[in-house]
């Protein structure tokens, strides 16, 4: 391994033990993505930053507000990172008010309103955000949910015009549609490629031949909540052979830390979190965020309401 991935591989490994040593109540798959925000910004988290940025938060927010539920760990690492923790909480709460009055609230409003700059022009980014979702969901209506309000709202704030982003979006989605089938995961990367000034075409051919590369050299990417964060690696410059060989080293070295073993989170997932590793050697940033943090929230909540269907299921036979 280069010594400059190996290194990245360590920082990594730092950052997600110290981020899970102080935010003990986390979701455990919150930590991997707080070690990539430190990461992919070159920074170390610090348990006493993180202390007193829960302080903060919790003077500020309610016990039932979204920025204290799935995302507190997220919400808490990004606020550390700042030079004033107080200023950035009440402008990402002031952005997350003015979404609301558009969109239903959720945790996928907060990672928005921490995703987006604020300020003045939050007015029109939002109507603008909610007449893009609207035809979002024109155009498929069983797919478009929440989840996909921050890619709206971030859409909302590029320089592209609503037609060239639809048209973008939906040229992305017919093409990795073919490839990885329908559902939610393919949907976000159509966002994310719309986004991008390249063409889509383009960028929907690198996906491809990222997944196909780790699949030629032994890894099997899954295709479902880990893709999102392997499109947004593909989609950056680079050879992707060695973007490949990078991903399989690191995921090489994840293999024998804690939480990445036999009764770790999968190998899947470990090569997801490899990919984010890899993508911040390579200077990632927002588009990378956007993708990590709302596909694990996809991926949490899916198992919550799943497990909350089983415990219904169990109740309902009992009772019979």
């Amino acid at each position: 391994m280069r010594a400059d991935l190996q290194q990245y591989c360590e920082q990594y490994i730092v950052n997600r033990d110290a981020v899970k040593s102080t935010l003990k109540m986390a979701n455990g798959y919150m930590y991997p993505v707080c070690a990539n925000l430190f990461l992919s910004r070159g920074m170390e988290a610090r348990a006493e930053r993180l202390e007193e940025c829960r302080a903060v938060l919790k003077e500020k927010t309610g016990i039932f507000s979204n920025f204290r539920s799935l995302l507190q760990a997220p919400v808490i690492c990004m606020l550390s990172m700042t030079e004033n923790p107080e200023a950035e909480l009440e402008k990402a709460l002031a952005s997350y008010e003015q979404m609301k009055k558009e969109f239903m609230a959720s945790d996928y409003l907060v990672l928005a309103a921490l995703l987006l700059p604020g300020g003045e022009d939050m007015a029109h980014i939002v109507a603008r955000g909610k007449e893009i979702y609207r035809r979002m969901r024109k155009e498929h209506p069983f797919l478009t949910s929440s989840e996909d309000s921050v890619y709206a709202l971030m859409m909302a704030a590029s320089e592209k015009s609503d037609d060239a982003l639809m048209m973008d979006m939906e040229e992305g989605y017919a093409l990795l549609k073919r490839r990885f089938g329908a559902g939610n995961p393919v949907q976000a990367i159509s966002h994310m490629l719309a986004l991008q000034a390249a063409n889509p075409r383009l960028n929907a051919g690198r996906v491809c031949e990222l997944f196909d590369e780790i699949e030629r050299i032994g890894g099997k990417y899954g295709k479902y909540y880990e893709l999102p964060t392997l499109a947004a690696l593909a989609m950056m410059e680079g050879d992707l052979r060695q973007v490949a060989a990078d991903i399989m080293e690191a995921d090489a070295f994840l293999a024998g830390q804690k939480g990445y073993g036999f009764f770790g989170m999968g190998k899947k997932m470990r090569l997801m979190h490899a990919a984010m590793i890899v993508s911040c050697a390579r200077g990632a940033r927002s588009g990378m965020d956007a993708a990590v943090i709302s596909s694990t929230l996809a991926m949490v909540i899916a198992q919550q309401a799943a497990a909350a269907a089983a415990a219904a299921g169990a109740a309902a036979a009992v009772s019979n």
